[in-house]
């Protein structure tokens, strides 16, 4: 695809902190079909496996695709945007943020914050990985990472839902494009199927139906926290409170 190329001067560095299973690849499908934006997909994931020592689909690859330092990534994101783009979304999964993993380079970026129910995270969560804690969903870190940006700036950071983005893509990207101080464009509600060279090196463990997709769509149904094994239902529940605490600040 085609860049629109300019010189690095206020470039817009969005941090878009997400849980997993949120359509937060889709939305960073979104945002890269813009002319004007580049991209950055996970970025700390592989610093998470290499302090963790935990084993996910496709380990090696990720550890040898990132620098496995928290340091090395918190300095390139606060740094200059990929190509002088005048956007640069970055797409980060909350749990990935370790307790020793420093935050100051948040300072130099526009966070942003993508939801969704517990229940509905949870029950696609599990149809990929059988085992799964309440620290693996992110939600908890998530209000932390919120928390620390509404301390910082006294103002509560840009809020949206994953749902409201799948069922209604045109007016929550107008809303969220004004939260964020960009126009929104219509390259956003389209894309071309298939792979990025973006894409983490864990897409082919994770990334199948966003390969399929053209854009947004809404899921032929809403899992409910009666959907959920048993074992299951204590973690949603945990999870609740946290999530509440963002929706009340959602923009759509």
């Amino acid at each position: 695809m085609n860049r629109r190329i300019a010189p690095d001067h206020g470039a817009i560095r969005i941090a878009m902190w997400s849980g997993p299973r949120n359509c937060s690849t889709a939305m960073m499908r979104a945002f890269e079909n813009r002319p004007d934006c580049d991209v950055s997909d996970e970025p700390f994931y592989a610093a998470f496996l290499a302090e963790t020592g935990i084993i996910h689909p496709m380990n090696d690859a990720v550890l040898a695709s990132q620098p496995n330092d928290w340091r090395d990534v918190a300095a390139a994101m606060a740094g200059e945007a990929p190509h002088g783009a005048p956007i640069w979304y970055q797409k980060h999964m909350c749990h990935h943020m370790l307790p020793d993993f420093g935050l100051d380079w948040m300072d130099a970026v526009t966070n942003a914050f993508l939801i969704r129910p517990p229940e509905q995270v949870l029950a696609s969560y599990i149809v990929k990985r059988g085992d799964v804690t309440l620290q693996d969903i992110g939600v908890v870190r998530q209000c932390e990472l919120f928390d620390r940006v509404a301390d910082r700036t006294g103002t509560a950071p840009v809020v949206i839902e994953g749902p409201g983005v799948q069922c209604n893509p045109r007016d929550s990207l107008t809303r969220l494009c004004a939260a964020l101080g960009i126009a929104f464009s219509e390259r956003m509600l389209n894309w071309p199927p298939g792979r990025r060279a973006s894409d983490g090196a864990w897409a082919p463990a994770w990334y199948d139906a966003v390969e399929k997709s053209t854009g947004f769509a809404a899921p032929a149904r809403t899992a409910t926290f009666e959907d959920l094994p048993d074992a299951v239902k204590p973690i949603a529940e945990a999870a609740r409170p946290f999530y509440e605490r963002m929706a009340r600040h959602a923009i759509a």
